[in-house]
Protein backbone atom coordinates (compact mmCIF):
# COMPACT_ATOMS: atom_id res chain seq x y z
CA UNK A 1 0.00 0.00 0.00
CA UNK A 2 2.89 2.38 0.72
CA UNK A 3 4.22 1.91 -2.80
CA UNK A 4 0.81 2.66 -4.32
CA UNK A 5 0.55 5.76 -2.17
CA UNK A 6 3.95 7.06 -3.29
CA UNK A 7 3.04 6.47 -6.91
CA UNK A 8 0.04 8.74 -6.33
CA UNK A 9 2.14 11.52 -4.83
CA UNK A 10 1.64 10.83 -1.13
CA UNK A 11 4.69 11.11 1.12
CA UNK A 12 3.55 8.80 3.92
CA UNK A 13 0.55 6.75 4.99
CA UNK A 14 -0.53 5.15 8.24
CA UNK A 15 -3.49 3.37 9.78
CA UNK A 16 -5.52 4.57 12.76
CA UNK A 17 -8.17 2.86 14.83
CA UNK A 18 -11.60 4.39 15.32
CA UNK A 19 -11.70 4.86 19.10
CA UNK A 20 -11.11 8.59 19.70
CA UNK A 21 -13.07 8.75 22.94
CA UNK A 22 -10.14 10.20 24.87
CA UNK A 23 -10.09 13.17 22.46
CA UNK A 24 -13.71 14.10 23.21
CA UNK A 25 -13.13 16.12 26.44
CA UNK A 26 -10.58 18.37 24.74
CA UNK A 27 -12.87 18.95 21.76
CA UNK A 28 -15.81 19.83 24.00
CA UNK A 29 -13.69 22.21 26.09
CA UNK A 30 -12.41 23.98 22.96
CA UNK A 31 -15.96 24.45 21.68
CA UNK A 32 -17.20 25.59 25.09
CA UNK A 33 -14.63 28.41 25.12
CA UNK A 34 -15.90 29.61 21.75
CA UNK A 35 -12.49 29.18 20.15
CA UNK A 36 -14.15 27.99 16.92
CA UNK A 37 -15.50 31.50 16.27
CA UNK A 38 -18.12 31.53 13.55
CA UNK A 39 -17.23 28.07 12.27
CA UNK A 40 -20.62 26.91 13.52
CA UNK A 41 -20.38 23.62 11.63
CA UNK A 42 -17.85 22.46 14.23
CA UNK A 43 -20.44 22.90 16.98
CA UNK A 44 -23.23 21.34 14.91
CA UNK A 45 -21.20 18.23 14.26
CA UNK A 46 -20.23 18.01 17.92
CA UNK A 47 -18.81 14.68 18.97
CA UNK A 48 -19.35 13.15 15.56
CA UNK A 49 -15.88 14.53 14.81
CA UNK A 50 -14.46 12.14 17.39
CA UNK A 51 -16.65 9.18 16.42
CA UNK A 52 -15.70 7.97 12.93
CA UNK A 53 -18.16 5.05 13.00
CA UNK A 54 -21.03 7.52 13.48
CA UNK A 55 -19.83 9.64 10.58
CA UNK A 56 -19.48 6.63 8.28
CA UNK A 57 -21.33 3.59 9.69
CA UNK A 58 -19.38 0.38 9.32
CA UNK A 59 -15.96 2.02 9.55
CA UNK A 60 -13.41 -0.31 11.12
CA UNK A 61 -10.12 1.45 10.36
CA UNK A 62 -8.83 4.65 8.78
CA UNK A 63 -5.95 5.05 6.36
CA UNK A 64 -4.26 8.42 6.87
CA UNK A 65 -2.05 10.10 4.30
CA UNK A 66 0.12 13.17 4.02
CA UNK A 67 1.10 15.03 0.85
CA UNK A 68 3.84 17.68 0.75
CA UNK A 69 2.73 21.03 -0.66
CA UNK A 70 5.70 23.39 -0.86
CA UNK A 71 5.62 24.62 -4.47
CA UNK A 72 8.01 22.71 -6.75
CA UNK A 73 11.25 24.61 -7.07
CA UNK A 74 11.04 26.19 -3.61
CA UNK A 75 14.61 27.36 -2.91
CA UNK A 76 16.72 26.55 0.14
CA UNK A 77 16.24 29.13 2.85
CA UNK A 78 12.62 29.65 1.86
CA UNK A 79 11.57 30.36 5.45
CA UNK A 80 13.81 33.43 5.68
CA UNK A 81 12.65 34.60 2.26
CA UNK A 82 9.01 34.33 3.27
CA UNK A 83 9.63 36.13 6.56
CA UNK A 84 11.34 38.94 4.64
CA UNK A 85 8.27 39.33 2.40
CA UNK A 86 6.18 40.11 5.45
CA UNK A 87 8.22 43.30 5.88
CA UNK A 88 7.47 44.59 2.36
CA UNK A 89 4.30 46.75 2.43
CA UNK A 90 3.96 46.76 -1.37
CA UNK A 91 3.30 43.02 -1.34
CA UNK A 92 0.22 41.04 -0.38
CA UNK A 93 1.18 37.58 0.86
CA UNK A 94 -0.86 34.48 0.11
CA UNK A 95 -0.21 31.44 2.28
CA UNK A 96 2.12 28.96 0.60
CA UNK A 97 -0.46 26.17 0.48
CA UNK A 98 -2.89 28.33 -1.53
CA UNK A 99 -0.63 29.48 -4.35
CA UNK A 100 -1.36 26.46 -6.53
CA UNK A 101 -4.33 24.23 -7.26
CA UNK A 102 -7.07 23.55 -4.72
CA UNK A 103 -5.72 20.76 -2.52
CA UNK A 104 -9.20 19.43 -1.84
CA UNK A 105 -9.52 18.32 -5.45
CA UNK A 106 -5.98 16.97 -5.74
CA UNK A 107 -6.08 14.87 -2.58
CA UNK A 108 -9.64 13.65 -2.98
CA UNK A 109 -8.96 12.29 -6.47
CA UNK A 110 -5.76 10.56 -5.42
CA UNK A 111 -7.23 9.15 -2.22
CA UNK A 112 -10.04 7.68 -4.30
CA UNK A 113 -7.51 6.05 -6.60
CA UNK A 114 -5.67 4.62 -3.59
CA UNK A 115 -8.94 3.21 -2.23
CA UNK A 116 -9.63 1.59 -5.59
CA UNK A 117 -6.18 -0.01 -5.58
CA UNK A 118 -6.86 -1.43 -2.11
CA UNK A 119 -10.21 -2.79 -3.31
CA UNK A 120 -8.53 -4.45 -6.27
CA UNK A 121 -6.24 -6.26 -3.84
CA UNK A 122 -8.74 -7.30 -1.16
CA UNK A 123 -12.07 -7.43 -2.95
CA UNK A 124 -15.28 -5.41 -2.51
CA UNK A 125 -14.69 -2.61 -0.04
CA UNK A 126 -16.84 0.02 1.62
CA UNK A 127 -15.00 3.31 1.87
CA UNK A 128 -15.20 7.11 1.90
CA UNK A 129 -12.39 9.59 1.35
CA UNK A 130 -11.97 12.93 3.12
CA UNK A 131 -9.59 15.84 3.08
CA UNK A 132 -10.62 18.80 5.21
CA UNK A 133 -14.12 18.15 3.92
CA UNK A 134 -16.08 16.59 6.79
CA UNK A 135 -16.18 16.59 10.60
CA UNK A 136 -12.98 14.56 10.92
CA UNK A 137 -10.24 15.03 13.53
CA UNK A 138 -7.59 14.84 10.83
CA UNK A 139 -4.52 15.87 12.79
CA UNK A 140 -5.44 13.61 15.70
CA UNK A 141 -5.97 10.61 13.42
CA UNK A 142 -2.68 11.34 11.70
CA UNK A 143 -0.92 11.55 15.05
CA UNK A 144 -2.33 8.23 16.22
CA UNK A 145 -1.27 6.56 12.99
CA UNK A 146 2.35 7.66 13.30
CA UNK A 147 2.50 10.41 10.68
CA UNK A 148 3.87 12.82 13.28
CA UNK A 149 3.08 14.62 16.53
CA UNK A 150 0.97 17.66 17.38
CA UNK A 151 3.01 20.84 17.68
CA UNK A 152 2.15 23.62 20.11
CA UNK A 153 0.39 25.33 17.19
CA UNK A 154 -1.79 22.16 16.94
CA UNK A 155 -0.51 21.31 13.45
CA UNK A 156 1.03 17.92 12.76
CA UNK A 157 4.84 17.84 12.70
CA UNK A 158 7.07 15.27 11.07
CA UNK A 159 10.81 14.80 11.59
CA UNK A 160 11.12 14.18 7.86
CA UNK A 161 8.85 16.94 6.53
CA UNK A 162 8.12 19.59 9.14
CA UNK A 163 4.50 20.66 8.80
CA UNK A 164 4.21 21.75 5.17
CA UNK A 165 1.83 19.05 4.04
CA UNK A 166 -1.85 18.26 3.61
CA UNK A 167 -3.70 15.42 5.33
CA UNK A 168 -6.34 13.09 3.98
CA UNK A 169 -8.18 9.96 5.11
CA UNK A 170 -9.86 6.84 3.77
CA UNK A 171 -12.54 5.40 6.07
CA UNK A 172 -12.66 1.63 5.48
CA UNK A 173 -15.01 -1.16 6.50
CA UNK A 174 -11.90 -3.32 6.64
CA UNK A 175 -10.00 -4.00 9.87
CA UNK A 176 -6.32 -3.15 9.40
CA UNK A 177 -3.63 -3.23 12.09
CA UNK A 178 -2.90 0.31 13.33
CA UNK A 179 0.56 1.75 12.77
CA UNK A 180 2.29 2.92 15.97
CA UNK A 181 2.27 6.56 17.02
CA UNK A 182 5.52 8.50 17.21
CA UNK A 183 6.92 10.57 20.08
CA UNK A 184 6.78 14.36 20.25
CA UNK A 185 9.89 16.45 19.64
CA UNK A 186 9.02 20.07 20.42
CA UNK A 187 10.54 20.11 23.89
CA UNK A 188 10.73 23.59 25.41
CA UNK A 189 10.59 25.34 22.01
CA UNK A 190 7.82 27.93 21.74
CA UNK A 191 8.86 29.65 18.50
CA UNK A 192 5.41 29.17 16.98
CA UNK A 193 3.72 30.73 19.99
CA UNK A 194 6.07 33.68 20.21
CA UNK A 195 5.88 34.67 16.54
CA UNK A 196 2.08 34.56 16.18
CA UNK A 197 1.12 38.16 15.24
CA UNK A 198 -2.15 38.05 17.18
CA UNK A 199 -1.09 35.66 19.95
CA UNK A 200 -3.79 33.25 18.82
CA UNK A 201 -1.92 30.26 20.32
CA UNK A 202 -3.19 30.89 23.82
CA UNK A 203 -1.51 27.82 25.34
CA UNK A 204 0.46 24.85 23.99
CA UNK A 205 -1.99 22.95 21.79
CA UNK A 206 -4.72 25.60 22.18
CA UNK A 207 -5.58 27.99 19.33
CA UNK A 208 -8.27 30.65 19.61
CA UNK A 209 -9.41 30.74 16.01
CA UNK A 210 -11.08 34.10 16.58
CA UNK A 211 -7.61 35.67 16.75
CA UNK A 212 -5.95 33.54 14.05
CA UNK A 213 -5.17 35.42 10.83
CA UNK A 214 -5.88 32.31 8.75
CA UNK A 215 -9.36 32.17 10.27
CA UNK A 216 -9.92 35.93 9.93
CA UNK A 217 -8.92 36.08 6.26
CA UNK A 218 -10.58 32.85 5.13
CA UNK A 219 -13.30 31.50 7.41
CA UNK A 220 -14.57 34.68 9.06
CA UNK A 221 -17.43 36.17 6.99
CA UNK A 222 -17.90 39.53 8.65
CA UNK A 223 -15.84 42.57 9.60
CA UNK A 224 -12.33 41.84 10.81
CA UNK A 225 -12.12 43.22 14.37
CA UNK A 226 -10.37 46.58 14.22
CA UNK A 227 -7.84 45.83 16.99
CA UNK A 228 -6.59 42.85 14.96
CA UNK A 229 -6.32 44.59 11.58
CA UNK A 230 -2.85 46.12 12.13
CA UNK A 231 -1.50 42.71 13.17
CA UNK A 232 -2.53 41.29 9.78
CA UNK A 233 0.25 43.29 8.17
CA UNK A 234 0.42 42.29 4.52
CA UNK A 235 -1.06 38.81 4.99
CA UNK A 236 -3.82 38.65 2.39
CA UNK A 237 -4.98 35.03 2.57
CA UNK A 238 -3.91 32.78 5.40
CA UNK A 239 -0.84 33.06 7.60
CA UNK A 240 2.28 30.89 7.71
CA UNK A 241 4.12 32.58 10.57
CA UNK A 242 3.96 29.70 13.06
CA UNK A 243 5.30 27.36 10.39
CA UNK A 244 7.99 29.78 9.20
CA UNK A 245 9.34 29.97 12.75
CA UNK A 246 9.31 26.21 13.34
CA UNK A 247 12.83 24.67 13.28
CA UNK A 248 11.44 21.39 11.98
CA UNK A 249 10.42 23.03 8.70
CA UNK A 250 14.02 23.09 7.58
CA UNK A 251 13.19 19.49 6.61
CA UNK A 252 10.06 20.41 4.62
CA UNK A 253 10.06 18.94 1.13
CA UNK A 254 8.82 20.50 -2.13
CA UNK A 255 5.86 18.76 -3.69
CA UNK A 256 6.43 16.22 -6.44
CA UNK A 257 3.17 17.32 -8.09
CA UNK A 258 2.89 20.13 -10.62
CA UNK A 259 -0.58 20.88 -9.18
CA UNK A 260 1.03 22.82 -6.34
CA UNK A 261 3.25 24.98 -8.53
CA UNK A 262 2.67 28.60 -7.53
CA UNK A 263 0.62 30.79 -9.85
CA UNK A 264 2.78 33.81 -10.77
CA UNK A 265 0.32 36.49 -9.59
CA UNK A 266 -0.11 34.78 -6.22
CA UNK A 267 3.61 34.11 -5.82
CA UNK A 268 4.62 37.68 -6.62
CA UNK A 269 1.76 39.15 -4.59
CA UNK A 270 1.99 42.67 -6.00
CA UNK A 271 -0.55 44.59 -3.92
CA UNK A 272 -1.38 47.19 -6.54
CA UNK A 273 -1.85 44.53 -9.22
CA UNK A 274 -4.19 42.46 -7.05
CA UNK A 275 -6.18 45.56 -6.09
CA UNK A 276 -6.83 46.16 -9.76
CA UNK A 277 -8.61 42.84 -10.34
CA UNK A 278 -12.26 43.14 -11.26
CA UNK A 279 -14.60 40.43 -10.04
CA UNK A 280 -14.35 38.72 -13.43
CA UNK A 281 -10.55 38.79 -13.21
CA UNK A 282 -10.66 37.47 -9.66
CA UNK A 283 -12.76 34.52 -10.80
CA UNK A 284 -10.48 33.93 -13.77
CA UNK A 285 -7.25 34.02 -11.78
CA UNK A 286 -8.59 31.86 -8.94
CA UNK A 287 -10.22 29.16 -11.07
CA UNK A 288 -9.27 25.81 -9.53
CA UNK A 289 -7.73 27.61 -6.53
CA UNK A 290 -8.77 27.29 -2.88
CA UNK A 291 -8.95 31.11 -2.79
CA UNK A 292 -12.05 31.30 -4.94
CA UNK A 293 -14.30 29.97 -2.18
CA UNK A 294 -13.98 33.14 -0.08
CA UNK A 295 -15.58 35.18 -2.86
CA UNK A 296 -14.71 38.58 -4.29
CA UNK A 297 -16.12 40.68 -1.44
CA UNK A 298 -14.04 38.92 1.22
CA UNK A 299 -11.00 39.11 -1.07
CA UNK A 300 -11.46 42.89 -1.37
CA UNK A 301 -12.03 43.17 2.38
CA UNK A 302 -8.66 41.52 2.97
CA UNK A 303 -6.99 43.68 0.32
CA UNK A 304 -8.35 46.80 2.01
CA UNK A 305 -6.81 45.80 5.35
CA UNK A 306 -3.46 44.99 3.72
CA UNK A 307 -3.59 48.36 1.91
CA UNK A 308 -4.37 50.21 5.13
CA UNK A 309 -1.41 48.57 6.83
CA UNK A 310 0.80 49.46 3.86
CA UNK A 311 -0.27 53.12 4.12
CA UNK A 312 0.88 53.16 7.74
CA UNK A 313 4.38 52.03 6.74
CA UNK A 314 6.97 54.81 6.72
CA UNK A 315 8.98 53.12 3.96
CA UNK A 316 6.07 53.06 1.46
CA UNK A 317 6.92 55.27 -1.57
CA UNK A 318 4.62 58.29 -1.92
CA UNK A 319 3.71 57.40 -5.50
CA UNK A 320 2.51 53.95 -4.41
CA UNK A 321 0.65 55.45 -1.46
CA UNK A 322 -1.29 57.77 -3.78
CA UNK A 323 -2.24 54.89 -6.08
CA UNK A 324 -3.39 52.79 -3.14
CA UNK A 325 -5.53 55.68 -1.90
CA UNK A 326 -7.12 56.04 -5.32
CA UNK A 327 -8.13 52.38 -5.34
CA UNK A 328 -9.40 52.58 -1.78
CA UNK A 329 -11.44 55.73 -2.48
CA UNK A 330 -13.19 53.95 -5.34
CA UNK A 331 -13.90 50.97 -3.11
CA UNK A 332 -15.15 53.15 -0.25
CA UNK A 333 -17.40 55.28 -2.45
CA UNK A 334 -18.84 52.57 -4.72
CA UNK A 335 -22.61 52.68 -4.09
CA UNK A 336 -23.02 49.30 -5.77
CA UNK A 337 -20.20 47.75 -3.77
CA UNK A 338 -20.44 45.50 -0.75
CA UNK A 339 -20.96 47.34 2.55
CA UNK A 340 -18.30 45.15 4.15
CA UNK A 341 -15.77 46.27 1.56
CA UNK A 342 -16.72 49.95 1.84
CA UNK A 343 -16.22 49.93 5.61
CA UNK A 344 -12.80 48.27 5.40
CA UNK A 345 -11.73 50.60 2.58
CA UNK A 346 -12.74 53.63 4.67
CA UNK A 347 -10.74 52.24 7.59
CA UNK A 348 -7.74 51.74 5.31
CA UNK A 349 -7.88 55.32 4.06
CA UNK A 350 -7.89 56.53 7.64
CA UNK A 351 -4.54 54.77 8.18
CA UNK A 352 -2.78 56.86 5.53
CA UNK A 353 -0.14 59.31 6.60
CA UNK A 354 -1.55 62.84 6.22
CA UNK A 355 0.30 63.56 2.98
CA UNK A 356 -0.18 60.16 1.32
CA UNK A 357 -3.10 61.12 -0.88
CA UNK A 358 -2.18 64.73 -1.64
CA UNK A 359 1.57 65.29 -1.52
CA UNK A 360 3.17 65.56 -4.97
CA UNK A 361 5.84 63.06 -5.83
CA UNK A 362 9.17 64.85 -5.39
CA UNK A 363 11.35 61.84 -6.07
CA UNK A 364 14.04 62.78 -8.64
CA UNK A 365 13.56 61.30 -12.09
CA UNK A 366 16.17 58.56 -12.18
CA UNK A 367 15.75 58.21 -15.92
CA UNK A 368 17.41 61.61 -16.41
Amino acid sequence: MRQWARQLGFSQIGVAGIDLSDAEPGLLAWLAQGFHGEMHYMERHGLKRARPAELVPGTLSIVTARMDYLPPGTPPGWQALELARLQQPGQAVVSLYARGRDYHKVLRQRLQKLAERIAQAVGPLGHRVFTDSAPVLEAELARRSGLGWRGKHTLLLSRQAGSMFFLGEIFLDLALPPTPATSAHCGACRACMDICPTQAIVAPGQVDARRCISYLTIEHPGPIPEPLRPAMGNRLYGCDDCQLACPWNKFAQPSVLADFAARPALQQGDLLHLLGWSEAEFLQHTEGSPIRRIGYARWQRNLAVVSGNALRAAQLPQALARLLCQHLQRMAQDPAGDALVREHAAWALAQARPTAATRPDTTPDKQG
